[in-house]
This record gives C-alpha cells, sequence and structure tokens, in this order.
C-alpha cells in the first residue's frame, strides 16, 4: 500500500522537525514493504530540514504537486508559462504586492523581514535568494502583502493559474494549472484507491478525494467533507497518528499476505 503524508499540520507542527516518534512509526511503514510518500505545500528545498537524512531519498510531491522527486532526483516539474509569468508580474506592479516566489530550487522574496513564512523559508540555507527576472522556470507565486489583496485576488482569478488561500492566513496562493497533489501521486503510476492519505488543509482535498482512506489531522470543514476518520490535533496527536499507522500496518499486511 501507498501512504502519503503532508507535513505541516499533520506530522510536523509550528516549523519543527518530524519528531523520531513520527520518523521511526513511518520507517516501519517503509520496512513492512509499503511505500511512503511525503506531499507537501513547501517546495522540495524546504521539505528536507524537516525530515532526517535518510528519508531524503524517499518520493516526495513539493509545491502542491508543481514538483516530485524520487532517490533525490528532481523527475517533474509544472511551471507557469512565460506570458503567465509576465502577466502576474503586471498584477503584483499594480497592486503593489510583495511576494515569496519559488524556482525548481531557489527563490525571490519582497515580503515583510517579520512575516511568519519566513520561519519555513530555507531554513538549511541550501537555496539562493535571486531576483524574480533570473528564474528559468516558477513554479510557485505567494502574495504575501498588497494596497488591495482582493482586488489583486480577482485579477489573478482572470488567468489560468489556480489560486487558494491557506487556513486563515491572508496570503494568496499562484499555481500553474492542474498543479494539485493528486495530479502528482497519479503521476507516479498510482492509481485511485490505492493509497492512504493524511493531511490537514485545503490543499489536501484533491488527495483525499481519491484515496482509498483519509485521516484528516485537527478540523478543516472543506477537508473535512472528504476524510474517512480524524485525529484531533492536541497533546496526543503524534501518540494516535502511530498507533493508526499501526493498526494499517495489520490491515494490509493480512490483506496483501492472506496466508
Amino acid at each position: 500500500m501507498n501512504f502519503v503524508f503532508d507535513l505541516d499540520g499533520t506530522i510536523c507542527f509550528k516549523g519543527v522537525p518530524v519528531t523520531n516518534k513520527i520518523l521511526n512509526a513511518l520507517e516501519k511503514v517503509q520496512l513492512r514493504g509499503h511505500n511512503v510518500i511525503f506531499a507537501s505545500a513547501r517546495p522540495i528545498r524546504d521539505m528536507l530540514p524537516v525530515l532526517d537524512k535518510k528519508f531524503h531519498t524517499y518520493t516526495m510531491i513539493g509545491g502542491n504537486g508543481s514538483l516530485v522527486s524520487r532517490n533525490g532526483n528532481l523527475i517533474h516539474t509544472n511551471s507557469f508559462t512565460d506570458e503567465q509569468v509576465q502577466l502576474i508580474k503586471l498584477i503584483i506592479d499594480q497592486f503593489n504586492a510583495t511576494y515569496l516566489v519559488d524556482g525548481e530550487w531557489d527563490y525571490s522574496y519582497t515580503g515583510p523581514q517579520d512575516h511568519p513564512i519566513l520561519k519555513n523559508l530555507d531554513p538549511s540555507k541550501l537555496a539562493t535568494k535571486v531576483d524574480f527576472n533570473i528564474h528559468k522556470s516558477i513554479i510557485k507565486i505567494l502574495i504575501l502583502t498588497s494596497d488591495n489583496m482582493e482586488g489583486l485576488t480577482e485579477k489573478v482569478a482572470e488567468l489560468d493559474v489556480v489560486t487558494n488561500k491557506h487556513g486563515n492566513e491572508n496570503v494568496l496562493d499562484i499555481s500553474p494549472q492542474n498543479v494539485h497533489k493528486w495530479n502528482a501521486i497519479s503521476r507516479l503510476g498510482i492509481n485511485k484507491g490505492e493509497y492512504i492519505a493524511f493531511g490537514n488543509d485545503a490543499n489536501d482535498i484533491t488527495m483525499f478525494m481519491n484515496a482509498k482512506h483519509s485521516v484528516i489531522i485537527g478540523e478543516h470543514k472543506e477537508l473535512s467533507k472528504h476524510a474517512s476518520e480524524a485525529i484531533p490535533l492536541d497533546e496526543d496527536t503524534e501518540d494516535q497518528i502511530v498507533e493508526k499507522l499501526e493498526q494499517f500496518l495489520q490491515v494490509y499486511e493480512f490483506i496483501e499476505n492472506p496466508n
């Protein structure tokens, strides 16, 4: 069985790396013959620091599906067209917006120096901060502030792109069309109903919709509609995740090895 895990708010919290308790449980899943996949809104660059190095060769889906890495190598990229980039630049200028732009590895940042997003931005200093125009390809744009965020959002919505707002943050996430976690999962040759999903936010909806079984961590009105079950977000969350994985191991070892 394939097991797909979102990171932030699902198996790691408040920017702190995934704990050994969770990592040991995930390694056990992998060693028992299953396939562990990480799927995050973070680019691959920012997924690595919250995972122990021995997990860096695991399959990773970054940028909500814009990037796919396997065995430490980038095997798929979905980026904006040059025309889309130029149109978004014009909108950024029109509405005096600040941003975080992600290329395949490096990034551009013009937001406030005290913005919360900086806590998770290249914490291990693996990339280079570059000018917007330097990127050969751009996989995601986050609008952090604007003189008129509502007007900017309406203007961006006219383009052939995907926009999302995460949780209660007033941040606009812009991605190319057909960029979502399920699209990336299917690119790995995994069919609908062939994986178990763990997630917590709106960007996990397509992943949940196509999973055999889905587990939401905490509460989210829209995602809950597609969840098979929920684990509360409290001091026992990690223990409950480990317990749930043990249950899955028993079920799927029996199913896949009935004798």
